[in-house]
Protein backbone atom coordinates (compact mmCIF):
# COMPACT_ATOMS: atom_id res chain seq x y z
CA UNK A 1 0.00 0.00 0.00
CA UNK A 2 1.01 3.91 -1.07
CA UNK A 3 2.93 5.69 1.42
CA UNK A 4 0.62 8.74 0.89
CA UNK A 5 -3.08 8.51 -0.40
CA UNK A 6 -4.16 11.69 -3.18
CA UNK A 7 -7.76 12.61 -3.34
CA UNK A 8 -8.20 14.32 -7.15
CA UNK A 9 -8.23 17.48 -5.50
CA UNK A 10 -5.09 16.97 -3.96
CA UNK A 11 -3.71 15.94 -7.39
CA UNK A 12 -4.78 18.59 -8.77
CA UNK A 13 -3.56 20.87 -6.37
CA UNK A 14 0.15 19.06 -6.83
CA UNK A 15 -0.03 19.66 -10.61
CA UNK A 16 2.01 22.83 -10.21
CA UNK A 17 4.87 20.70 -8.86
CA UNK A 18 4.21 17.78 -10.82
CA UNK A 19 4.01 19.17 -14.24
CA UNK A 20 7.06 20.81 -14.82
CA UNK A 21 8.97 18.43 -13.37
CA UNK A 22 7.26 15.39 -15.82
CA UNK A 23 7.57 17.67 -18.65
CA UNK A 24 11.39 18.02 -18.13
CA UNK A 25 11.49 14.31 -17.46
CA UNK A 26 9.88 13.67 -21.11
CA UNK A 27 12.25 16.61 -22.73
CA UNK A 28 15.64 14.47 -21.09
CA UNK A 29 14.22 11.01 -22.20
CA UNK A 30 13.45 12.29 -25.79
CA UNK A 31 16.84 13.84 -25.52
CA UNK A 32 18.47 10.53 -24.40
CA UNK A 33 16.90 8.41 -26.48
CA UNK A 34 18.48 10.88 -29.61
CA UNK A 35 21.74 10.50 -28.02
CA UNK A 36 21.60 6.72 -27.81
CA UNK A 37 20.41 6.39 -31.55
CA UNK A 38 23.43 8.67 -32.32
CA UNK A 39 25.43 6.23 -30.87
CA UNK A 40 24.57 3.98 -32.49
CA UNK A 41 24.81 5.51 -35.91
CA UNK A 42 28.21 6.15 -34.98
CA UNK A 43 29.11 2.35 -34.37
CA UNK A 44 27.37 1.29 -37.26
CA UNK A 45 29.33 4.16 -39.60
CA UNK A 46 32.63 2.97 -37.87
CA UNK A 47 32.27 -0.51 -38.41
CA UNK A 48 31.03 0.29 -41.85
CA UNK A 49 34.38 1.57 -43.41
CA UNK A 50 35.75 3.57 -39.91
CA UNK A 51 36.78 6.84 -41.28
CA UNK A 52 35.60 10.00 -41.51
CA UNK A 53 34.33 11.10 -38.09
CA UNK A 54 35.49 13.38 -35.38
CA UNK A 55 37.37 11.29 -32.93
CA UNK A 56 36.06 13.13 -30.20
CA UNK A 57 32.58 12.43 -31.32
CA UNK A 58 32.30 9.02 -29.67
CA UNK A 59 32.90 10.37 -25.96
CA UNK A 60 30.77 13.67 -26.46
CA UNK A 61 27.79 11.48 -27.70
CA UNK A 62 28.77 9.11 -24.41
CA UNK A 63 28.67 12.14 -21.98
CA UNK A 64 25.39 13.72 -23.49
CA UNK A 65 23.96 10.51 -23.13
CA UNK A 66 25.39 10.22 -19.27
CA UNK A 67 24.11 13.63 -18.75
CA UNK A 68 20.60 12.90 -19.85
CA UNK A 69 20.34 9.35 -18.42
CA UNK A 70 21.11 11.29 -14.93
CA UNK A 71 18.68 14.28 -15.62
CA UNK A 72 15.96 11.34 -16.15
CA UNK A 73 16.87 9.53 -12.86
CA UNK A 74 16.46 13.50 -10.77
CA UNK A 75 13.66 13.78 -12.69
CA UNK A 76 11.72 10.46 -11.83
CA UNK A 77 13.48 10.74 -8.17
CA UNK A 78 11.67 14.38 -7.56
CA UNK A 79 8.71 13.15 -8.43
CA UNK A 80 8.53 10.24 -6.38
CA UNK A 81 9.76 12.60 -3.20
CA UNK A 82 6.27 14.07 -4.54
CA UNK A 83 4.39 10.78 -3.65
CA UNK A 84 3.47 10.12 -7.34
CA UNK A 85 4.28 6.75 -9.57
CA UNK A 86 6.04 7.31 -12.71
CA UNK A 87 4.91 4.80 -15.17
CA UNK A 88 6.09 6.02 -18.60
CA UNK A 89 9.07 8.04 -19.48
CA UNK A 90 8.63 8.76 -22.81
CA UNK A 91 4.95 10.42 -22.20
CA UNK A 92 5.31 11.58 -18.78
CA UNK A 93 2.69 9.25 -17.60
CA UNK A 94 1.92 9.48 -13.33
CA UNK A 95 -0.16 7.85 -11.11
CA UNK A 96 -1.35 9.09 -7.93
CA UNK A 97 -2.10 6.69 -5.05
CA UNK A 98 -6.06 7.12 -4.29
CA UNK A 99 -8.00 5.07 -2.57
CA UNK A 100 -12.01 4.41 -3.65
CA UNK A 101 -14.33 2.58 -1.26
CA UNK A 102 -11.42 1.51 0.78
CA UNK A 103 -9.71 0.52 -2.09
CA UNK A 104 -6.37 1.13 -3.40
CA UNK A 105 -6.78 2.68 -7.12
CA UNK A 106 -4.53 5.45 -9.08
CA UNK A 107 -5.26 8.63 -10.26
CA UNK A 108 -3.61 9.35 -14.08
CA UNK A 109 -2.24 11.76 -15.77
CA UNK A 110 0.75 12.51 -18.42
CA UNK A 111 2.22 15.80 -20.04
CA UNK A 112 0.04 16.90 -22.20
CA UNK A 113 -3.50 17.18 -20.43
CA UNK A 114 -4.96 19.79 -18.32
CA UNK A 115 -5.76 18.43 -14.96
CA UNK A 116 -5.95 15.10 -13.68
CA UNK A 117 -8.91 13.50 -14.79
CA UNK A 118 -8.89 9.63 -14.74
CA UNK A 119 -8.21 6.81 -12.34
CA UNK A 120 -7.74 3.18 -13.14
CA UNK A 121 -7.41 -0.07 -10.70
CA UNK A 122 -3.76 -1.27 -9.81
CA UNK A 123 -3.95 -4.24 -12.46
CA UNK A 124 -5.69 -1.84 -15.13
CA UNK A 125 -3.41 0.04 -16.13
CA UNK A 126 -3.29 2.79 -18.42
CA UNK A 127 -5.84 1.02 -21.43
CA UNK A 128 -8.06 0.42 -18.11
CA UNK A 129 -8.77 4.51 -17.77
CA UNK A 130 -11.96 5.88 -16.57
CA UNK A 131 -12.87 8.99 -16.19
CA UNK A 132 -13.64 10.64 -12.46
CA UNK A 133 -14.91 11.20 -9.99
CA UNK A 134 -14.32 8.19 -8.24
CA UNK A 135 -17.63 7.18 -7.68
Amino acid sequence: MAERHFTPEEANALLGEVRPAAEELVAHRRAMTVAAARQAQLVRRIAGNGGDFDPQEPRTLEEQFERETEEVARCVEQLELLGVVVKDLDRGLVDFPALRHGEEVLLCWQVGEGEVAYWHGLEEGFAGRKPLPLD
